[in-house]
């Protein structure tokens, strides 16, 4: 018990760190470059992480199925994972040039994609060998090392590229190559813990049921970077670029309700594999509820004070995105409950319903990103964003048996007193901050009104109390 809690340990602060440390970055080379190149990037960086993805292709989650099993040979399994993606790599480095030769035709985007495509995808995959075979033994702090390594090249390498004033080109080079660092860094670990041997037969039990993997997978990673890969067709490289700062903040910022979300996530499981159908309901109840709240306290700052914020992080040259972030901000309090709802799902065994909202809220986003973008510009892009975001929270709500309960208990007082919070304290109240003051005090007083919540936080601080009172007793009789 104890190791599974310092691997948990491990993987939520290595996560929260190497993303926060890659937004830093991405927000420092916002002040550099220009609205056009910042489009240009952005777009070049979305197509590399989707193209990362069938480097993979789900094969990491059978390699760590088939690990767990009592009869696993590691090093066998370790040789086959590397055989396999060598060749998913080569084959997605072919497909991803045909896909920008055919597609992609602006002027300097075609250099942009390829100066930073080729180092970013073989870095992934090096970095994912190393890391998938610490999760099948167990060593989450490496994965950690990893992760954050990669992330301190990332930030190092792109103020190296501002400070020698290199073009956007060359940027894009250098931050594909701290990619390579981190999986030339992840091999070295690698070669520490473990010999490879490549002349073991290839295990052809990793190709079972690899499909529901692909899918699932390739749907999370598709739809945060649909943004930048539609507007390129619809809008000029100048307001993806404001649309990309205006989406960067909101998905920094999300890490903290997604590793409150990782908290409730066994426990869920634990209770519905129990049997215990009514403390899964509550439990899932109460996650909605602290994670609403969390998301929408950090949203009030970016709705009321977006320009205050764009022009602290980025300057003033980017004020144009402050109203795309006012609207975009909304996203915080939504992912934080279509997160919470579709743990509800998954935790009862429901994945397959989760699957298909994802992939319905795929093809739509696609749908609604080009219709709006091209009618509305990027106002209409920014909105596409938050119908998405709506489209998801309802459809996961529906899709739960327990759907009453939980728009009863959770959806109409929160959500609704969220939004509409937002709205009213905007209109009446000029000055920014006294507006974001006004509305975090309104919804403070949403777990104070909260009968369950309350209970809960009361219970919790009793049982805090009572283990201080414990301990400290045991203390004086040491003494």
């Amino acid at each position: 018990m104890r190791s599974i809690v310092s691997n948990v340990i491990h993987l939520l602060y290595s996560t929260v760190l190497s993303r926060i440390l890659f937004a830093a970055a991405l927000i420092v080379l916002a002040q550099y470059l220009n609205a056009r190149e910042y489009g240009m990037f952005s777009v070049a960086l979305a197509f590399s992480m989707v193209m990362g993805f069938f480097t993979d292709a789900g094969v990491s989650n059978t390699v760590i199925r088939e690990s767990s099993k009592t009869s696993a040979n590691i090093v066998k399994l370790l040789s086959s994972y590397i055989k396999l993606r060598l060749i998913l790599l080569f084959g997605t480095l072919f497909v991803s040039v045909i896909f920008i030769e055919l597609f992609y035709e602006k002027e300097g985007l075609k250099e942009v994609f390829y100066y930073m495509l080729v180092p970013v995808i073989t870095g992934l995959a090096l970095q994912n060998i190393s890391i998938t075979y610490f999760q099948m033994v167990e060593k989450m702090h490496n994965v950690g090392l990893i992760r954050i390594w990669s992330s301190v090249a990332c930030v190092v390498f792109v103020v190296i590229g501002m400070l020698l004033k290199l073009p956007v080109t060359i940027i894009a080079l250098l931050f594909g190559f701290s990619y390579v660092l981190g999986g030339l860094y992840s091999l070295l670990i690698l070669f520490k813990h473990t010999r490879v041997h490549l002349r073991e037969a290839f295990e052809k039990k990793i190709l079972f049921q690899l499909s529901p993997f692909i899918v699932s997978g390739l749907l999370m990673m598709l739809l945060p970077q649909l943004g930048p890969l539609v507007l390129e067709k619809t809008l000029l490289l100048h307001y993806v670029g404001l649309f990309a700062i205006a989406y960067r903040i909101p998905s920094a910022l999300y890490q903290v309700p997604g590793v409150v979300a990782g908290a409730f996530y066994p426990v869920l499981f634990r209770y519905w594999n129990s049997g215990d159908r009514e403390k899964h309901l509550n439990l899932n109840i109460t996650q909605l509820k602290v994670m609403g709240l969390i998301g929408i306290i950090i949203t009030i700052p970016l709705f009321h004070m977006s320009t205050e914020v764009i022009r602290l992080l980025f300057g003033k040259e980017w004020l144009s995105a402050s109203e795309p972030l006012r609207i975009v901000s909304i996203v915080l309090f939504l992912q934080s409950l279509s997160f919470a709802l579709a743990d509800g799902l998954t935790t009862k065994g429901l994945q397959t319903r989760r699957t298909c909202i994802q992939l319905v809220a795929v093809l739509l986003a696609i749908v609604v990103y080009y219709s709006l973008s091209l009618r509305f510009g990027l106002y209409g892009a920014a909105y596409s964003v938050v119908f998405i975001e709506c489209f998801a929270v309802i459809c996961f709500w529906l899709a739960n048996p327990s759907w009453f309960l939980i728009g009863k208990r959770v959806l109409l007082p929160y959500l609704v007193t969220g939004v509409v919070s937002l709205y009213v304290t905007s209109s009446f109240i000029d000055q920014s901050i006294f507006s974001a003051v006004l509305n975090l005090f309104i919804i403070l007083f949403l777990p104070l009104l909260d009968g369950e919540l309350r209970s809960v936080i009361l219970n919790r601080y009793k049982i805090s109390q009572t283990q201080q009172v414990l301990q400290y007793k045991i203390k004086e009789k040491r003494l």
